[in-house]
């Protein structure tokens, strides 16, 4: 195999297909691995862990057409130190690639493609769709940082896609937070439902372009693709909690104020959290403002009111302050409004004005 291939687009095709490759495997070291194919189909760069995979179709010019699979990390490494533009050619013979320009050459040892499994595709499709990478890539970084790292329970641990009267919703929690995006889609889309594990999630949807893809789903599978490219995923099985049920209905407290005091205050208030990382939001109606304090044996204590327009009683509940914090970058309006259902009870967070974001955050025992 010989290619021809400009620099940057190469460099960029690798990072983003590398993402998709094992970090090591000692069962099947191709995993590892990229695999470049140069054929009638052009110049495609593959990967997979097995739970993920991809298919990425890079420009370039084919001398002799070939297969060969190189170490992701140590190809990554190469193309990510290229400077400056201009063309690099790849060679394959033997048990080596050759990668010249003219500043230099690399020579890489190769990995076994024989061993390169077959990319995961959905065998028959139940459900097919088209969104713009943009909004699905808006969508799944909005929530997943919601979901569980833990692996016991897998369906925690991924981000619930659906769809319902033209409205593509993203969901993720780990049991004491909640997040929620939502997105109107021009046109109309068959309602759907599927699970995807996080980290493929976010892998995925940074790979994905911002222009129209078209999204294939099976029982187990889903394919992403578009005329470059074709992400595929597992899908996790299990059934989703019915979390509609967790999101309160009623308040018994309601506060609205500016998000920049709200952060500026919570920053400073946090620098006084113990151990288990507890500040204490206090809503208190007869003097308008909304007060975050927090106490440290071995540091000390901070006590700091917001003014705020608060509605309801006067209530104090115990928060984990990097839950709070989690929603702030995501809220674009001036304002936000902190809602309380009650001691014990979930609290809500939202921007005054944007009903496509809801983030619920439980409270911890006083």
């Amino acid at each position: 195999m010989i290619i021809i291939l400009e620099k940057k687009e190469f460099s960029e095709a690798v990072a983003r297909v590398a993402r998709f490759a094992e970090r090591r495997s000692a069962t099947l070291p191709v995993l590892a691995g990229i695999a470049i194919v140069a054929g009638d189909d052009g110049i495609k760069l593959r990967a997979t862990n097995l739970e993920t995979g991809i298919d990425f179709k890079v420009v370039g010019t084919i001398k002799e057409p070939g297969v060969v699979a190189l170490p992701a990390s140590t190809l990554r490494e190469i193309t990510g130190s290229f400077s400056g533009t201009g063309t690099i050619t790849l060679e394959h013979g033997g048990e080596t690639v050759i990668i010249s320009s003219p500043a230099g050459r690399s020579q890489l040892k190769t990995l076994s493609y024989e061993d390169f499994p077959t990319l995961p595709f959905p065998e028959a499709s139940a459900a097919k769709f088209t969104l713009p990478g943009s909004a699905l890539r808006t969508l799944v970084l909005t929530v997943a940082p919601c979901a569980s790292p833990s692996t016991v329970r897998p369906e925690l641990g991924s981000v619930l896609l659906s769809a319902e009267g033209g409205v593509v919703k993203a969901v993720a929690t780990d049991s004491f937070r909640l997040a929620e995006k939502k997105m109107p889609i021009a046109g109309t889309i068959t309602p759907f439902s599927i699970l995807i594990p996080a980290k493929n999630a976010i892998d995925i949807v940074q790979t994905l372009p911002d222009t129209d893809v078209e999204v294939l789903v099976d029982e187990h599978q889903c394919a992403f693709s578009w005329p470059n490219g074709i992400v595929t995923t597992r899908l996790v099985t299990v059934p989703y909690p019915d979390y509609a049920q967790i999101i309160p209905k009623a308040f018994v407290s309601e506060a609205t104020l500016l998000r920049k005091d709200f952060e500026a205050a919570l920053k400073r208030t946090s620098v006084f959290s113990d151990s288990f990382q507890k500040v204490r939001i206090g809503f208190v109606g007869e003097d308008k403002r909304v007060v975050f304090s927090a106490r440290n044996s071995d540091i000390g204590e901070s006590s700091e009111g917001v003014p705020a327009s608060v509605t309801g009683e006067s209530i104090e509940l115990s928060f984990n302050h990097r839950y709070l914090s989690a929603p702030i970058p995501l809220i674009t309006t001036e304002n936000l409004s902190l809602s309380s259902a009650g001691i014990g009870r979930p609290l809500v967070i939202k921007g005054i004005g944007d009903n496509t974001l809801l983030y619920l955050v439980m409270p911890m025992n006083q």
